[in-house]
């Protein structure tokens, strides 16, 4: 019978047929960057913190089990992550990448990728004819779902089948969601990409990168570009994002409740003149999201009347902080404008609907009576 996420947080399997580690049951930090060897071809299993160590193979495991897949590395940040997964590509590859991506994706295909040769279309995943892109060196389909930030949503088995018909990769950042709340392997991807700082890591505490693969050849390819480029997450930060890994279920149940009830509470003020978030039924993603997730997860984006209303707004929060990041226990108020999308041209960003005036809101699990008075002082005070 297969378990349920909330216990894959917490239990690896293959661990409880015996009892390792002096039966700690928090799994030990092993700080040190080599290993010593009985002799020749005597290895521990490990020989190299930059190869591996046991605190991230163990977060590894863990991360895959949560995303059923065969393998997930774990990187120092989640850019780390993406650039460690696009060295899969060559020069003169082609990519299909979505519109609406988190400002450092953007940044990291329009720079380094382009430079390295690679090339891409960027379009809307969620409404355009994805197929109509493909070209004989196309190799790989990239979108985020929900987007960063205005919350498309893309129907992953659709596009799945897509892919698999032209033999592409279907790549899915998963940061939004998690695999609390989505699976995309199970849906069609072949290759699923984190922001382990986010809602995995849950306390705004570390920085981190997860891959996770359910092809053994890809699982294989990206073994060796990880030892080779050596951005493997150090074990103190691996021991610190299997720790938040632990109440990743009830974190994300917790954020999604406030989450619907600000929606709903941004949705009947005057200054605001738009809500996006996947668990209004108003969403064009809703009965997707219905489909192939289980939650709608804690990000909310919203349009204010004007940019002067809502550089008002940043001024103004003291509990809910301005900042840029998103996914922990605290509630996190950004402006793409100048934080996460800073980089992407300002034509590129209004075309995709960021504008000078809008907000994202990443909710966090406070009791959400005083997320709301807040709000209501910072909107009316």
């Amino acid at each position: 019978m297969a378990r349920g996420i909330e216990t894959k947080c917490l239990h690896l399997e293959e661990d409880e047929e015996y009892s390792n580690n002096y039966g700690a049951i928090s799994y030990p930090i092993f700080q040190t960057a080599t290993y010593a060897h009985m002799g020749v071809g005597k290895s521990t299993g490990y020989d190299y913190s930059r190869l591996q160590n046991p605190t991230r193979e163990h977060l590894e495991k863990v991360v895959a089990a949560l995303e059923n897949g065969i393998d997930a590395l774990a990187l120092t940040t989640g850019m780390a992550a993406i650039t460690l997964m696009m060295e899969m590509f060559s020069p003169g590859d082609h990519l299909i990448a979505d519109a609406d991506l988190y400002g450092g994706s953007i940044r990291l295909f329009s720079n380094i990728s382009k430079k390295n040769g690679i090339t891409f279309s960027s379009i809307d995943c969620y409404k355009e004819d994805v197929e109509s892109y493909i070209n004989e060196n196309t190799k790989a389909v990239y979108i985020e779902t929900p987007t960063n930030p205005m919350m498309n949503v893309t129907d992953i088995e659709k596009l799945g089948k897509v892919a698999k018909r032209h033999n592409l990769l279907l790549i899915v950042d998963n940061t939004f969601l998690s695999p609390y709340f989505q699976n995309p392997l199970e849906l069609g991807a072949d290759i699923v990409v984190h922001s382990g700082t986010k809602y995995l890591g849950g306390h705004n505490d570390t920085l981190a990168g997860f891959i996770v693969t359910n092809r053994k050849d890809i699982s294989e390819k990206l073994r060796f570009l990880i030892k080779t480029t050596g951005a493997g997450l150090a074990p103190f930060d691996s021991w610190l994002i299997l720790r938040g890994i632990k109440t990743l279920g009830i974190r994300m149940e917790k954020a999604q409740e406030n989450a619907i009830v600000i929606a709903n509470w941004l949705k009947e003020q005057k200054a605001v003149t738009k809500v996006i978030y996947p668990g209004l039924k108003e969403h064009q993603g809703y009965e997707i999201m219905k489909k192939q997730a289980r939650g709608f997860g804690a990000m909310i984006t919203f349009q204010l009347e004007s940019k002067e209303y809502a550089l008002a707004v940043l001024e103004k929060v003291r509990m809910i902080k301005f900042a840029e990041s998103l996914g922990g226990v605290e509630t996190l108020i950004t402006y793409p404008a100048t934080q996460t999308h800073a980089d992407v041209p300002k034509e590129i960003r209004e075309k995709n609907g960021i504008t000078d005036s809008t907000l994202r809101l990443s909710v966090g699990i406070e009791d959400v009576k005083d997320l709301l008075e807040e709000l209501n002082k910072v909107f009316y005070e």
